[in-house]
């Protein structure tokens, strides 16, 4: 796949998950996704049962900004130790940086208050964007493109999708059984990672096609 394919695609990505965002945090001004986020709520919350409390607390646990600093201190470790790539280090640290900055630069815009229907677990703060889903999201999907192009068989780059897909979408879930979240604030925590994740990996790339270039230019000006 060549660079400028990889680049266009990125910017796309980023292009639709922007556009995507904007539309939920419009529909949520307009109160326009009322309905839909009760819905799914009685839904998901009519399956309550202990079992499965005690699963979505574990859930809500995996993506809390001191599970999410651990783990990323473990990646950080094997990416340098074990696979030393400084580059692609920098790169994850970028974007699993900004995700929390970004998550309180939305909240603070938008100011949405939180559900008041039946809560499992008592939290502060504003609702919109969520903020686990969005660690959650920035985390699991910088990850599997950093380590896509380690894994070389069809089998291994499924388990990985399906591992990161089915851990994002569970910590997601949680929020909205545990009553803390509307689906949309999980839906625009998703998009504003996914439009995060995009943009940085586009620059990274950008960045990286353009180096030989530079260094081109700087010899021949030496």
């Amino acid at each position: 796949m060549n660079s400028k394919f990889q680049l266009t695609r990125a910017f796309i990505i980023s292009l639709f998950s922007l556009l995507a965002f904007g539309i939920v945090a419009i529909l949520i001004r307009a109160e326009m996704i009322v309905d839909f986020d009760h819905t799914i709520i009685g839904a998901v919350q009519s399956l309550e049962s202990p079992l499965l409390t005690t699963i979505m607390k574990f859930f809500t646990v995996v993506g809390s900004t001191q599970a999410v600093i651990i783990l990323c201190l473990v990646i950080i470790f094997f990416l340098y130790k074990v696979l030393h790539h400084r580059r692609e280090l920098i790169l994850f640290i970028a974007v699993v940086a900004g995700s929390p900055l970004l998550n309180l630069l939305l909240k603070e815009i938008f100011q949405r208050a939180r559900p008041d229907l039946h809560r499992l677990i008592e939290i502060g703060g504003y609702s919109f964007p969520s903020g686990h889903a969005m660690n959650a999201f920035t985390v699991y999907g910088i990850l599997t493109f950093l380590l896509w192009r380690h894994i070389f068989n069809r089998s291994g780059r499924t388990i990985l999708i399906l591992f990161s897909a089915f851990v994002v979408f569970m910590i997601g879930i949680s929020r909205i059984y545990l009553g803390v979240h509307y689906p949309s604030d999980i839906i625009g925590g998703y998009f504003a990672s996914g439009f995060l994740i995009a943009a940085s990996i586009w620059f990274f790339q950008w960045y990286v096609e353009r180096q030989p270039q530079l260094a081109s230019r700087m010899l021949k000006r030496s």
